[in-house]
């Protein structure tokens, strides 16, 4: 039996009581209509709230999209409160406000069993990650800011589903437990006690599959887990690999050398050569790789870089030795696609990994947008052991780090607990 350190729903009665609730139904979105093409996390946001609702809450959500380092996906979440609305059969009202004046009144007159969706977090400065990068406040001071002290007085309880945000110091995540009575979604309780599970006695060899464009939670985790022997091998793709050839010494290519450079990636190389010079029995990296040559896909070699198209995918020669590997795994963590898979010219590495996992013997766990969706379009979700909502939270979890998430219900349940229904 798991012993718990956080409280959960069961812990509180919420009848006629307003409730905030944080969940993380940041989604995928189509680039040119703006549409929401994957609905995995509100899927998952959906039985916290049935469960809060059918307890008689009246039910405040908060929540965001996007933010400053991919700020084409930060909308309005007018679209995600009309998918709760459909899911749940039941209205989402929506409000474009987070904290004003006008969100405050619709929360004072909200009813017993409604629900009110408030408009993207990050929408407020202090809660993109620039600020949270710079300013660095502590939960307790976080509790001054716009959000916190206009919403807090309002709320009896705040409960955070919000598990795939875990790694967030933000106010909405970590402010809140300062104040009111807190306690873990269902989402966040499954996601939390199930890595805990696989973490305590992982099954060898153990495999982390990395890819996919945001690599800073990759850098982040692995040398720690390489160190402490947790990774028995890290197979990269996506852009990790890229910069492991670049720590190589290897040319790329204009385009893709361009692509690297103008998202400030290239400050992850030093690091890479350091990790590739202590672990080169263990981090894999691609043997080839594939572009685009005039609508068709092409594979070559590494030796035959660099090339003046970009690179999009990994090639058949890499699967293949990834495979042997995969195969042989007693557990296998993986997020991030390995190439741009929503192009057909580089989506072959994506599919085929995918088939290779869902064949393995090995307990497969991956998370993230961008890797669920890959695994939903390319692959057989089904054939997965378990899905996390979390991308950077499931990295820095299984790694080791202290999620700021994890430690402020930690102490919420040491500052809360007294009132408990079941202590």
């Amino acid at each position: 039996m798991l012993r718990r350190d956080y409280l959960t729903l069961d812990d509180f009665n919420y009848q006629g009581k307003r409730v905030l609730l944080r969940v993380d139904i940041n989604s995928p979105l189509e680039p040119r209509t703006k549409k929401i093409v994957n609905e995995n996390r509100i899927d998952r946001s959906l039985s916290t709230i049935k469960e809060l609702t059918d307890k008689g809450a009246k039910l405040v959500i908060i929540a965001h999209q996007g933010d400053t380092l991919d700020y084409q996906n930060l909308i309005s979440l007018k679209e995600h409160a009309e998918i709760l609305s459909q899911k749940l059969a039941k209205p989402v009202h929506f409000i474009d406000d987070v904290a004003g004046p006008a969100a405050r009144e619709k929360i004072k007159k909200l009813k017993t069993g409604e629900i009110l969706l408030l408009d993207n977090l990050r929408f407020l400065t202090e809660e993109v990650s620039t600020f949270e990068n710079e300013v660095k406040l502590t939960p307790k001071e976080m509790t001054k800011t716009y959000l916190v002290r206009n919403l807090a007085p309002l709320f009896d309880y705040y409960v955070n589903d919000a598990f795939a945000a875990a790694h967030r110091s933000s106010p909405s995540m970590v402010a809140f437990q300062e104040l009111l009575p807190s306690a873990a979604g269902l989402l966040y309780h499954k996601e939390v006690s199930t890595l805990i599970r696989v973490l305590k006695n992982p099954a060898r060899p153990c495999v982390f599959l990395l890819g996919g464009a945001k690599i800073s939670d990759a850098f982040g985790m692995m040398k720690k887990v390489l160190a402490e022997g947790s990774a028995d091998y890290i197979l990269t793709t996506g852009v990790t690999a890229l910069i492991m050839h670049i720590a190589l010494g290897k040319k790329l290519g204009s385009p893709t050398e361009k692509f690297i450079n103008d998202r400030g990636l290239e400050r992850f190389i030093e690091p890479a050569k350091g990790y590739l010079e202590d672990y080169s029995d263990k981090l894999l990296y691609p043997l080839d790789f594939a572009v685009n040559n005039k609508g068709k896909r092409k594979e070559l070699t590494s030796d035959e870089l660099p090339v003046e198209e970009q690179l999009i995918d990994i090639g058949s020669r890499t699967i293949e030795r990834y495979r042997k590997i995969l195969e042989k795994a007693g557990i296998i963590f993986v997020n991030g696609p390995a190439g741009i898979y929503e192009e057909e010219t580089g989506a072959y590495g994506t599919r085929e990994l995918w088939r290779i996992i869902g064949s393995a013997k090995g307990y497969s766990v991956i998370g993230g947008g961008d890797t669920i969706a890959s695994a939903e379009r390319l692959g057989d979700l089904s054939r997965i052991d378990y899905v996390c909502t979390g991308g950077g939270a499931l990295i820095r979890f299984l790694s080791g780090m202290r999620l700021p998430l994890v430690e402020a219900m930690k102490r919420a349940y040491k500052r809360w607990s007294f009132l408990s229904r079941r202590l």
